[in-house]
This record gives structure tokens, sequence and C-alpha cells, in this order.
């Protein structure tokens, strides 16, 4: 359970200590997260190489058309009009798009890299 902890909270991989993202972004200010190069406890370095992340675009795939059936699921109970449940998916991806880029590199981190991981 804590590995999943450590994934939410953004903690290093290998201290479980060390914030990964030294700022979270904000999608209304048109601000992406920055994250860190190395751990501010550990000096673990983050980023292996330049394409380290090209996989979690997949995850981050993965993580909007989860959310994106379990919205249609609840909202389809609500509102009939195909036309309304389209904007509003569109922007609830928007909306959510600094935490899904946040959520995904950190589950490709512990895939990774996790704990329990020799580098």
């Amino acid at each position: 359970m804590s590995v999943l902890s450590n994934i939410l909270k953004e903690k290093c991989p290998k201290c479980g200590k060390g914030q990964v993202f030294s700022k979270k972004g904000n999608i209304l200010l048109l601000q992406m997260p920055k994250m860190n190069e190395n751990c501010p406890q550990c000096h673990h370095k983050l980023e292996k190489e330049p394409g380290y992340f090209f996989g979690s675009m997949f995850v981050s795939y993965a993580l909007i058309v989860g959310e994106m059936i379990a919205f249609f699921l609840i909202i389809n109970q609500f509102i009939a009009s195909f036309v309304t449940i389209l904007v509003l998916m569109g922007i609830i991806i928007l909306l959510s798009s600094t935490f899904n880029f946040r959520l995904s590199r950190m589950i490709w981190m512990y895939l990774l890299d996790g704990p329990n991981k020799k580098i």
C-alpha cells in the first residue's frame, strides 16, 4: 500500500521521501508541471536518459480512457445529449491534464525504477 501512497503523494521511487515535482502546474494559468532532475533527499536521478518518459504517454492514454469511460457511464444517467457529454468530456480532459501528466510519470517511474528495482 505504501507504493500506491508514494505514487499519489509523488514521492521518489527510491527513498520514498523526496518530492519528484517542484511545481504541480496549473492548466488554467498555462503552467506545466516541473520535475526535479534529482531527488532532493537521496539525489537519485529521476530522468535516466532522453526519452525515458516516452512510455508514460501510453500510461496517460490509459488513464484518460479509464476516466472517460467512468465519466460517460455516470453522466449518461443524467444527461441525454451526446454532444453535451462530449463537450463535458473535453473540458474534463483539459482540466485534468496536469494531474494525468504527473500521475502517468509517477506510475512509469515506479514500474521501471521502483523501490525493489536495481539499476
